[in-house]
């Protein structure tokens, strides 16, 4: 019978975030190169692991096609010269896609997630089921997440457009003070690419908007509703990126001299309603903390994911959270940075172990997101490095 061992939370690096599209500076570069530069960085910062001895390759991505096929795990792992005993595989739970990698590794102890939403635009050479909508299983806004966010202010009419607007100005304040203060320059990891105006280098976010204001956002259009409450200022961009983590036993810890930084507790996934997609962290949240033996109030860092702000304020109306509240995105979030689908996972990780660092008094955080076609997922860590 094979043991059971605890999971740690090693390190994790990301690519900068770029516009997805013509425009975006990954556009000429291939998704799966995206995954190569991390998984070399991460190598690269933790010396004292061989690479052969790296259990599994595990990456998430929303669309497995073109330059995000090819089985992503096995395909990164060989072009990024590890060596050819190490295995693969990719996995699919749209932007829980690196939480579920996370979560798999942690069945077998592994490694993110990769999305060119630029190459590979969400529901791209997918053939939705007609039965969905003819036997009336969905409704029809579940495939377009702008309108899923409507669909929230809806249901929950005392999380107006203000306050959304409010929480995304928020957003980039804190996420502009992150680059400056030196959060972003640990964890993304610079790439040099080739644009249409020949090689640069890709390595500060392109959605940053650090002079975004109240004042503007409030002249913005809404294009999923006509006099609608979701806009591209309270909204994550379409975004190209990469991230990569490291997990690890505690026997390998000890093998191989390498500092944990957070030890997995508990997760859990959930489903609701898939026309409301955004309320998926809300069950998961508590499935997990169940599953823990712990409350809200014993975490002292959430690390949420802000597809859009709307999710962001139904996730603390949940679950009793003040939207200003310190603990939630010390450091921005996806309104700011960008939202690459099945990659974003491992930045809340990363996000998440810095938070614990610059905390030792914290013990417990949790990273969440909601899911594509009405999901949730939510993990519990605790800080390694909590009362010592």
């Amino acid at each position: 019978m094979r043991e059971l061992r605890e999971v740690f939370y090693v390190d994790g690096v990301r690519t900068a975030f770029g516009r997805a599209g013509p425009k975006g500076v990954f556009w000429r570069t291939r998704a799966d190169d995206l995954g190569v530069k991390v998984v070399r960085e991460l190598l690269r910062r933790n010396p004292t692991l061989p690479p052969e001895r790296i259990d599994d390759v595990v990456l998430a991505a929303t669309a497995q096609v073109g330059d995000q096929g090819l089985t992503l795990g096995r395909d990164v792992a060989l072009l990024a010269g590890l060596p050819q005993s190490v295995p693969g595989f990719a996995v699919d739970r749209m932007c829980a896609g690196a939480l579920t990698a996370v979560t798999a590794g942690a069945g077998e102890i592994a490694m993110g997630g990769i999305e060119h939403m630029g190459h590979h635009p969400m529901g791209e050479d997918v053939d939705f089921n007609p039965r969905f909508v003819a036997e009336r299983l969905v409704d029809t806004s579940a495939v377009t997440m702008g309108a899923t966010a409507e669909n929230l202010h809806d249901r929950f009419p005392q999380l107006t457009k203000e306050d959304a607007d409010a929480y995304a100005v928020r957003s980039q304040q804190r996420a502009t003070a992150a680059w400056a203060n030196g959060v972003m320059r640990e964890t993304v990891v610079p790439m040099t690419v080739f644009t249409d105006e020949g090689w640069r280098a890709a390595d500060r976010d392109e959605f940053l908007r650090p002079e975004t204001t109240l004042e503007a956002l409030a002249t913005l259009p809404t294009p999923f509703r006509p006099g609608g409450r979701v806009t591209a200022g309270n909204s994550a961009g379409l975004t190209d990126g990469a991230t990569v983590s490291l997990l690890a036993s505690g026997r390998a810890l000890a093998e191989h001299s390498l500092e944990p930084r957070m030890r997995l507790v508990s997760y859990a996934f959930a489903g609701v309603e898939p026309e409301l997609m955004g309320l998926g962290p809300v069950p998961a949240t508590k499935k997990a903390l169940e599953r823990a033996g712990l409350t809200l109030d014993e975490l002292g860092l959430f690390e949420l994911n802000e597809p859009f702000a709307v999710q962001v304020l139904s996730w603390c109306d949940g679950l009793g959270v003040d939207p200003q509240d310190e603990r939630l995105n010390p450091y921005g979030g996806a309104i700011a940075c960008g939202h690459p689908l099945a990659a974003t996972g491992v930045r809340l990780l990363a996000q998440l172990a810095y938070g614990f660092r610059e905390r030792p008094g914290v013990r417990y955080g949790l990273t969440a997101l909601c899911v594509g076609m009405g999901m949730g997922a939510a993990l519990v860590w605790e800080n390694v490095a909590a009362g010592n």
